[in-house]
């Protein structure tokens, strides 16, 4: 029995090659889907000026930025910043681009932010990891090479991502540069730079031109610029944003918020508050470097009103992004959000019903880059290596089914039908022969084998099948190679900087 299924899994690890093949990004060919009507959004956009003008929003830490906001005109008093009605969509409307490229060390893997283009992410932030063989456990610097490694492979993923994991072995105040290392030594896909801070943002920003030179007029980080919602922005998060603005890089200007708790309970009070504060950061990249990309951010969700606890995969929570989508396209900005978020434990029912509601309501809703498209667990405490294989299953179902329907000469088959004929089956045809590789998406994880077949094979469920993918395709990594010369002044670089300051345990 352990031969059969030894032999089976090489034969399965095989017959997931014909899918390696991948696009840098999904092309949506389907029309996104709205929610509200245009009175609506006027509204919402009506209630998000009353805040910006009224309350005004908090600039913590930071005098450099209220300087900025006094010279153009905005009311300031303290640190707190008030709009004239009007002032944010105009200034951002005026300059933002609407679409742009963040480019890869491999030019194949360049992708484009906005426009019909999505591009997936992997998780970000979790200081804990799991896989079925270790369970839960503090992530370590090797489970984040591993994951880098892993996310690489996977064909359905777009993106090398930012923090997959918190290597919580090396030292808080250092790490940001070990991590940026692995995902340009060990993939070759664009990568989001280290986020919390001038300091850091200077640092990935000083990396990046190590690899890809002069990177003014030639995007190579990302960067989420989060608010402390509701309406402040501190220090950390300002001082990444001007950097990587003056640095012409990509910031995703993003309100994290739970309705209920950093937002109001309802899903219109949660988009007016999501729209100003998204509007007066993203006016911020423009005051400071007028045509720096930027993009409307929209982390938008719900919270159990007997508990507390962020919940995940709501009807609320879809309605948001869906809404988030219509509010971005009429600023003309892409949209960032995110993805297969849950708050399960495990790769289970729960989990995979919540990720698969939350993306595809983020690709309905046009967004043009979607965090956390691979491997969250436990409302974000947790990065899964099972659920990362699982999610990019659904990643890839998604590509295909925004990718609509082809109807070319050969998938009409209007041959195939008339030499088919009445009564007879399609299975030894030649339209078959020549399609049943590429005509239908066939995902990795499933097992559709008769009970017979999967019993024999161990009774396996999807997580357990995952571990087993997990790991075949960590074996069979490939190194994409880096130049020695860059190698070597990344190395130097790094070393420098850890050998400014002392290690710390917190950041």
């Amino acid at each position: 029995m352990s031969r059969i299924r030894t032999s089976r899994r090489k034969k399965t690890a095989k017959q997931r090659s014909p899918n390696d093949a991948r696009a840098p990004f999904i092309l949506r060919k389907l029309s996104t889907f709205g929610v509200l009507s245009d009175a609506g959004l006027e509204q919402i956009e009506a209630n998000a000026d009353t805040i910006l003008s009224e309350t005004g929003m908090e600039f913590q830490d930071d005098p450099e930025i209220l300087l900025i906001f006094a010279d153009a005109g905005c009311d300031v008093d303290g640190t707190r910043v008030r709009f004239a009605p009007g002032f944010c969509r105009r200034t951002i409307m005026a300059t933002a681009p609407s679409q742009f490229i963040q480019h890869a060390r491999n030019p194949k893997n360049t992708v484009q932010l906005g426009g019909d283009a999505t591009v997936l992410c992997p998780s970000w932030g979790p200081p804990f990891v799991h896989d079925l063989d270790r369970g839960r456990r503090y992530a370590s610097h090797e489970d984040f090479n591993n994951l880098v490694k892993l996310h690489h492979t996977l064909p359905w993923l777009h993106h090398s991502g930012g923090v997959v994991c918190e290597p919580v072995d090396l030292p808080a105040n250092k790490r940001h540069l070990d991590m940026l290392y692995a995902h340009i030594r060990h993939s070759d896909r664009a990568f989001m730079g280290a986020f919390i801070g001038a300091e850091r943002a200077g640092h990935a920003i000083d990396m990046a031109r190590i690899v890809f030179g002069d990177i003014s007029e030639k995007p190579a980080l990302y960067c989420v610029s989060n608010t402390n919602a509701p309406l402040v922005m501190d220090s950390h998060m300002s001082g990444a944003l001007k950097t990587y603005a003056r640095a012409g890089q990509p910031v995703a200007c993003t309100p994290w918020v739970l309705t209920g708790a950093m937002s109001p309970a309802t899903v219109a009070g949660t988009l007016a508050q999501v729209l100003a504060e998204s509007m007066a950061t993203m006016t911020l990249t423009q005051l400071v470097n007028p045509g720096a990309p930027c993009l409307m951010g929209s982390f938008a969700s719900t919270m159990s009103m007997k508990s507390g606890a962020p919940t995940f995969g709501t009807p609320e929570a879809g309605l948001m992004v869906l809404a988030a989508g219509q509010l971005a396209r009429r600023l003309g900005v892409p949209l960032h959000t995110v993805g297969t978020l849950s708050s399960s434990k495990l790769s289970d029912a729960q989990s995979q019903q919540e990720a698969a509601w939350g993306l595809m309501m983020s690709m309905f809703a046009g967004a043009n880059l979607i965090n956390h498209a691979t491997g969250w667990l436990e409302g974000g405490l947790v990065t899964s290596f099972e659920k990362t294989v699982i999610d990019h299953d659904l990643c890839g179902k998604i590509g295909r089914f925004f990718d609509g329907i082809d109807m070319s000469e050969n998938a009409q088959a209007m041959e195939a039908i008339a030499t088919t004929g009445p009564g007879q089956h399609f299975l030894g045809s030649e339209h078959t022969q020549a399609n049943f590789m590429t005509a239908l998406f066939r995902p990795w994880t499933p097992d559709d084998n008769s009970f017979e077949q999967w019993h024999a094979a161990g009774e396996q469920d999807a997580a357990v099948r995952a571990n087993v993918i997990w790991k075949e395709r960590l074996a069979g990594y490939e190194d994409p190679g880096l130049d020695r010369d860059i190698d070597a002044a990344l190395k130097d670089y790094i070393a420098a900087r850890k050998a400014e300051k002392p290690d710390q345990e917190y950041f």
